[in-house]
């Protein structure tokens, strides 16, 4: 069997003592969902300041939107990635999978010797390995980590796996500011492994449960599967569920078909064909879409069967994408 080389194989300086949280200046890459929970509960934590970059600072509309938000919660955001990026002593990338490598560059590029840099992103072990790299060669210091469940509605306190030499001198400060993060390896790689391998079957379950009982719904028959998987499976609520299941994908699809990108690529490096991730993938890419095109406008939050129906009417409507 092939083992993933990029793993653990990081050098990096020996780690100094850990930043005090009432002098720290917190920069965070990425002002998504995550980074504005984690924003507006760093800034209450007793930080010295909180500063966000997000790449859509470019689109006016969203800058006047997210500045509103962030003035709100008492974080700063800036449209200029370097500047900020230099003056923080904690930097924690929060993008999507597929902008790990280019945020960790950019980060390394601005940052100085000596930065933590938390990468909470859904990589491969091969590219936090690889991310972990490029951090080092600028005397930075990497800390691995893998959020393993969703944010919401955890918030800050959402269960956190830290992984490489550094993360147990930065566990006490993040623990400090309100952080449910626990130290897992001291190697690269390894709690990425343990989450995207996890994601296999988490975001597995969803698409499972999109092709289910979007075919449930349009035979008729979603009252009879629902009660067999009630039946079945006694310790799960299957109609809330269905419902969670269906609005994460719905609100999530791009971020998580990117996630299962890096799962799959995950199970690949250690010589398995991905066949599950790679079509949970897929699924999620094709929900994604659906929601580009409007589908779902004005049905984000709904129940699971009117979000099934909302793909229905485009079906009737002459666009169907469900194939």
């Amino acid at each position: 069997m092939k083992k993933p080389s990029a793993v653990g194989a990081t050098e990096i300086p020996r780690p100094i003592d850990a930043p005090d949280v009432a002098a720290l200046r917190v920069m965070l890459v990425g002002y998504g969902e995550v980074g504005r929970i984690f924003g507006a509960a760093l800034a209450g934590a007793g930080v010295a300041s909180v500063t966000a970059y997000d790449i859509l600072s470019i689109d006016a509309s969203w800058m006047a939107t997210a500045r509103a938000r962030a003035s709100q919660d008492g974080v700063t955001l800036v449209p200029e990635i370097g500047r900020a990026v230099a003056q923080g002593s904690l930097v924690i990338s929060a993008v999507t999978a597929a902008a790990t490598t280019l945020a960790a560059q950019e980060i390394a590029d601005a940052s100085h010797p000596g930065t933590f840099v938390l990468d909470v992103n859904s990589s491969s072990p091969a590219t936090k390995a690889a991310c972990a790299d490029v951090v080092a060669r600028v005397g930075g210091r990497y800390v691995e980590a893998a959020v393993m469940s969703s944010v919401p509605p955890h918030g800050i306190r959402v269960p956190m796996l830290l992984g490489g030499p550094h993360a147990s001198t930065l566990q006490p400060t993040l623990a400090a500011l309100g952080f449910a993060a626990t130290v897992g390896s001291t190697s690269y790689g390894v709690v990425s492994a343990i989450k995207l391998c996890r994601s296999v079957v988490v975001k597995g379950m969803e698409a499972l449960a999109i092709e289910s009982l979007l075919a449930a719904r349009r035979y008729g028959v979603e009252r009879e599967v629902m009660a067999s998987l009630a039946e079945t499976f006694p310790g799960l609520d299957w109609e809330r569920q269905a419902t969670w299941f269906w609005q994460r994908v719905v609100q999530h699809g791009r971020r998580r078909a990117e996630e299962m990108r890096e799962a799959a690529a995950t199970v690949e490096d250690v010589g398995i064909r991905a066949r599950m991730a790679a079509a949970t993938a897929d699924v999620q890419a094709w929900v994604a879409a659906l929601r580009a095109d409007g589908v779902f406008d004005g049905a984000a939050d709904a129940d699971w069967r009117d979000l099934a129906d909302s793909i229905q009417r485009e079906k009737l409507s002459g666009n169907d994408q469900s194939r």
